[in-house]
């Protein structure tokens, strides 16, 4: 498994090099904001591990620079109790993120689960036709009316869960269990960052009614026409 490690702290990125390469990744680590994003665009790599502070740019800009030309799932490396920098990446695309200095045992943990959300194959049909959307579980690909939607990968897993169970209300844990790998923390938002953006990205029905719907204190449900039909 390719990953790009994009940091500007070479005693880190060593460190963390060893550590991972050890675990049977292969590392290529880069330390400049220009340098971070042509190999990021390269295609040559599963995962990306970014930097917030880069010299030459923010990792937060240079995110949003990938995500206008590629999916390939990426996560952060924000400073030590700095908020605004974790909700900034996720609502530029993200999928998840690790506060500095970080453990090499954790971020490989997190670089593992974020890969095996895109291998997610555990579906009884590959197709699945829900109103106006259409989701390709093998292809990784969402269709509105169709035209493709531009989903990240922990979009696209949150997505297919609620999908799956159209109409049903699917608890906030289990949904972030299913579609991240990992369990949410007290004060963890990054579902509702990704919710966030999943609904912009979708847009509302036909009729004006949200696609998502939050049911408080339980958790999510992707609603159908023929119950905003019924209601």
């Amino acid at each position: 498994m390719n990953i790009l490690l994009v940091d500007d702290d070479t005693e880190l990125t060593a460190l963390l090099t060893r550590y991972l390469e050890r675990e049977l990744f292969k590392v290529t680590a880069v330390h400049t904001a220009e340098e971070g994003l042509e190999e990021a665009l390269s295609g040559r790599y599963q995962a990306v591990v970014l930097d917030v502070m880069l010299p030459g740019g923010n990792g937060i800009e240079i995110l949003a620079s990938i995500r206008t030309r590629s999916e390939v799932p990426v996560l952060m490396l924000t400073a030590k109790g700095d908020e605004i920098d974790r909700i900034e990446g996720l609502e530029v695309g993200a999928d998840d993120y690790i506060p500095k200095p970080c453990n090499p045992r954790e971020l490989s943990a997190r670089l593992r689960s974020i890969l095996r959300r895109g291998r997610s194959t555990d579906v009884i049909s590959p197709v699945l036709e829900i109103d106006d959307l259409v989701i390709d579980f093998e292809q990784h690909k969402v269709q509105r009316q169709g035209e493709e939607l531009d989903l990240t990968v922990t979009e696209f897993n949150i997505l297919a869960v609620l999908l799956r169970e159209a109409g049903k209300v699917v608890d906030k844990n289990r949904l972030a269990e299913q579609s991240m790998q990992r369990s949410l923390t007290m004060f963890d938002r990054s579902l509702d960052m990704h919710l966030s953006n999943l609904r912009k990205k979708l847009g509302p029905m036909a009729d004006g009614s949200p696609r998502i719907k939050t049911v408080r204190g339980v958790g999510y449900m992707y609603q159908t026409g023929q119950e905003l039909a019924e209601a």
